[in-house]
């Protein structure tokens, strides 16, 4: 219930806007060691916020992601395919924007804050079941582990290129990078069998406790977008 709530209240960034341009944008993440992930149309929210004057304002909005797939670092093991996913990920950022150019071509130099939650969390079992077999030298490994989501946070760091189309509306296309983390404490176990010759072989259950494990939301994002101006 609570999620639901959360995810009505940020619909709702729009109407909170001081005169500041708004617009919908389609928000594509690129993230390391994970898979491409694509906005959940149309809910991608940017620019609402403050003017602070004619080339400094702070804004703020909000976008739903589905994550195909992610990273987890403070394991033992590493991977460079995804170790979570997929998952719907609610991010909120919080920039400090510096504009400069003309009222219909301007160049934005932003940067700041995020924050983020994975709602219906996920592990990718098959592929850390793979990272813990090659970490192991064994010849199979089988792992049931249990997670814990938090929120998480970051900072970000970008430039935007925004285009006057019209004297009510604009396009604008923007580029960031983002390195952001957030707890995911692992517990469970995994069993092996540790070589495929049967005389060898033996069958191998271990306890884990990966309390130091993360989510990695470290990437490249991508926005292409749609803008009101408001004027007359």
């Amino acid at each position: 219930m609570k999620k639901l709530i959360l995810l009505m209240a940020l619909s709702t960034l729009g109407s909170t806007a001081f005169g500041q341009d708004m617009g919908l944008s389609f928000s594509y993440f690129l993230p390391r060691n994970g898979s491409f992930s694509i906005p959940v149309s149309p809910f991608s929210l940017r620019g609402v916020g403050l003017e602070l004057n004619r080339f400094v304002s702070v804004e703020t909005g909000a976008s739903l992601y589905r994550m195909t797939g992610l990273n987890i670092t403070g394991l033992p093991f590493s991977s460079k395919s995804p170790l979570a996913g997929p998952n719907l990920t609610l991010m909120v950022p919080a920039e400090m924007v510096l504009s400069f150019g003309k009222k219909n071509l301007r160049f934005d130099v932003r940067g700041g804050g995020f924050g983020y939650y994975g709602f219906f969390q996920k592990l990718n079992e098959g592929n850390i079941d793979r990272a813990i077999r090659e970490m192991e030298q064994w010849a199979l490994v089988n792992s049931d582990l249990n997670f814990k989501s938090r929120p998480g946070i970051g900072w970000r760091a970008g430039t935007a290129l925004h285009i006057d189309v019209t004297r009510q509306w604009g396009l604008t296309l923007e580029v960031s990078y983002l390195a952001g983390s957030s707890f995911l404490s692992l517990e469970g176990s995994y069993t092996g069998i540790t070589a495929i010759d049967p005389d060898t072989a033996a069958i191998v259950t271990k306890e884990v406790n990966y309390d130091k494990a993360k989510i990695d939301y470290t990437g490249l994002e991508i926005s292409v977008g749609v803008f009101m101006l408001g004027r007359k």
